[in-house]
């Protein structure tokens, strides 16, 4: 029953991604914003939003020293995903769809697109990480990391919205949702207008929330039946399912040749969710956002976040351009921290039972 229901949401989720897909390139288009803002801001927050649902319900609304825990796996378990199997799967994407592509799996990207995003991102979560090392009760210092978290998102959005102006979304398909313009006339360029296209955002968005919502659901039964720790199943399984809109998204636009899009979804929601989600646990739930000696494999993805979004980044800033190989740089980090995890888990079997 759980697998039909797993398959169902995925359905879900992939319809919601393709309509989103679709419908932000023409907001985007509607507001007159460029690839690297529809990317890396209005793709970003949109599909982030199942992601960060999970930490906002555990922390704000559920209470409870456990289910904060589960909060802050979910906030940590968001950008160490993005690093690196939302890599891995777009390299993957990327390399697949290479034969069809004129440079092959040089990606053709923004570099200044996606190297804004990445220092945003390293800057950012480096701040949010380091509060974890403050005393819990200095509550002073933590809410004022938390304002210059919100503050340096602010700027980060005004960056993108005043630096890209005029630099339109190429290639745009006709809307997925074009036929609800029925009786009225059309935009004056034109393609439809921008209340058909908010309609079928807003549709999507709730596809793509339902769906995860339904997913990590199925998940979270299916993992407690074999017993996974509440924290690990946040961090690792959880985002798997809650991390598909973005992974999608890319993928669709990948095949579409469209990559500042494609890279701008998974480096845009890098930032967000360094920035934003960890306000919640900073402010709302000091205690666990705490780094202690029974919380160090935990933080550690944080690490990893760092490792390979500089791993993977790094030549591109070096030569120039990004290639689709090197993105499957982290599928290798991921499968190392999941080999850690499940090496503590092991060890630590014998002294719970």
């Amino acid at each position: 029953m759980d697998l039909a229901v797993l398959v169902a949401a995925f359905v879900l989720i992939f319809a919601g991604a393709e309509l989103f897909t679709n419908g932000i390139e023409w907001f985007g288009h509607r507001l007159q914003l460029a690839e690297g803002a529809v990317g890396s801001v209005l793709a970003a927050v949109g599909t982030a939003l199942p992601e960060t649902m999970i930490p906002l319900v555990a922390i704000v609304f559920s209470g409870g020293h456990a289910t904060a825990e589960i909060g802050l796996g979910a906030i940590l378990g968001a950008p160490f995903m993005l690093s690196t199997l939302a890599m891995f799967v777009t390299g993957v994407a990327v390399l697949v769809a290479a034969r069809h592509r004129v440079l092959g799996d040089t990606m053709l990207v923004q570099p200044a697109v996606i190297t804004h995003d990445v220092r945003w991102f390293l800057v950012g979560y480096a701040i949010a990480i380091s509060a974890a090392f403050l005393p819990v009760d200095l509550v002073a210092p933590r809410w004022a990391v938390a304002v210059l978290l919100v503050l340096l998102y602010v700027l980060y959005v005004r960056e993108h919205l005043r630096a890209e102006s005029g630099d339109a979304v190429p290639d745009l398909a006709p809307l997925r949702l074009r036929r609800l313009d029925v009786g009225h006339t059309t935009a004056p360029d034109g393609g439809p207008r921008l209340r058909v296209v908010s309609v079928q955002v807003v549709l999507a968005l709730a596809c793509i929330v339902g769906g995860a919502v339904v997913f990590v659901g199925a998940v979270e039964r299916v993992s407690s039946a074999v017993g996974v720790s509440g924290v690990l199943l946040a961090l690792i399984i959880a985002p798997i399912a809650t991390e598909l809109p973005e992974k999608l998204n890319s993928v669709l636009w990948v095949r579409q040749s469209k990559d500042t899009l494609a890279m701008g979804n998974i480096t845009g929601a890098m930032v967000f969710q360094s920035m934003i989600p960890t306000v919640i646990a900073l402010t709302l739930a000091p205690s666990v956002w705490s780094v202690t000696a029974a919380s160090p494999l935990v933080f550690a993805s944080a690490g990893i976040a760092f490792a390979s979004t500089i791993a993977i980044f790094g030549p591109m800033r070096l030569r120039g351009v990004l290639r689709g190989r090197w993105l499957l740089v982290g599928g290798a980090f991921y499968v190392a921290y999941l080999l850690a995890v499940l090496a503590v888990t092991v060890a630590s079997a014998p002294a719970a039972g």
